[in-house]
């Protein structure tokens, strides 16, 4: 019985310790205020508030936090490749990109528009998905206006430049960018498809 106590005890100071280490590393939460003066640099391409001018560049604004975060950790770590974000983020701290994520988390997105002529195969791409081609509904996991879900870190789509967004998944399904959840579902999308899905959540408010 002492030994089975010991066990436990030890269990228990392990399982604290652990947490008290989580909640020290997880401490940190990004100043907005803070993250408005460190984006001077990031206007050129994302727009003061976050709205990019052009499809080129995504837009930020009211994307949620913890993507933002991601995204730049995996800019500085090289695990995604880009040559230009790469050197930006090369440059921030962990405290820097929290500041910058809830800064830009903070801003309202610009509002896109569809094509008319792609609405229909866009929405029933987006909302339904083609079991035929064996291709899952996109709502599944940004759910039905594209907001997306910030603890699962399922990115924000609504209002995001339709040209942007084409060429992301055209990315993921060429294997240009890796995701093993995002590969999977690109990889049998033809690029009508794409394109019509892409303009479909941009337009969603």
């Amino acid at each position: 019985m002492k030994s089975l106590i010991t066990v436990i005890g030890l269990t228990l100071t392990s399982t604290v310790a652990m947490a008290a280490d989580s909640a020290a590393t997880n401490a940190y939460v990004g100043n907005a205020d803070q993250g408005k003066a460190k984006s001077a640099v990031c206007a050129g391409c994302h727009g003061a508030n976050g709205n990019s001018a052009a499809a080129d560049y995504p837009k930020l604004a009211g994307q949620h936090a913890s993507y933002l975060e991601s995204t730049l950790k995996a800019y500085r770590d090289g695990s995604r490749a880009n040559a230009i974000m790469a050197g930006f983020a090369g440059a921030l701290s962990d405290e820097d990109i929290s500041d910058l994520a809830a800064y830009f988390s903070t801003q309202v997105t610009s509002a896109g528009a569809v094509e008319a002529d792609l609405v229909t195969r866009g929405e029933q791409l987006y909302r339904f998905g083609d079991s035929e081609k064996g291709v899952s509904a996109c709502a599944a996991c940004h759910g039905p206006t594209g907001a997306g879900v910030a603890s699962a870190v399922f990115p924000s789509l609504k209002g995001q430049w339709a040209g942007y967004t084409e060429v992301q998944l055209k990315a993921f399904r060429d294997g240009l960018r890796v995701n093993a959840m995002m590969n999977g579902v690109a990889k049998n999308m033809s690029d009508s498809d794409i394109k019509a899905v892409a303009s479909y959540v941009g337009g969603l408010q």
